[in-house]
């Protein structure tokens, strides 16, 4: 893969919210969008199902992720790096 596709991949960073089977994880994004009629920001989530390569994401934790070729049928993105790993109380 040259560089310069590997500039145009989209990257987000997100929070792990389940761990869906070996090597996948589920990653909600959250973002605010304006109401289309009162324009009041409304908070909204997508949830992303990311491969990790390594099995090192844990509930909780907040992870950059990458758009990626398809692992399987639901599965677009990749663990790019753990960001902060969740608090255990």
């Amino acid at each position: 893969m040259s560089e310069q596709q590997r500039k145009n991949r989209q990257s987000l960073v997100g929070e792990v919210t389940s761990r869906s089977g070996d090597k996948s994880v589920k990653v909600s994004y959250f973002y605010k969008s304006p109401h289309p009629k009162y324009l009041k920001e409304v908070k909204r989530r997508t949830v992303f199902h990311a491969h990790d390569e390594g099995n090192s994401c844990a509930v909780g934790d907040r992870v950059e992720i990458a758009e990626t070729r398809p692992f399987s049928r639901t599965k677009r993105w990749r663990i790019v790096s753990v960001l902060q790993k969740a608090v255990i109380a």
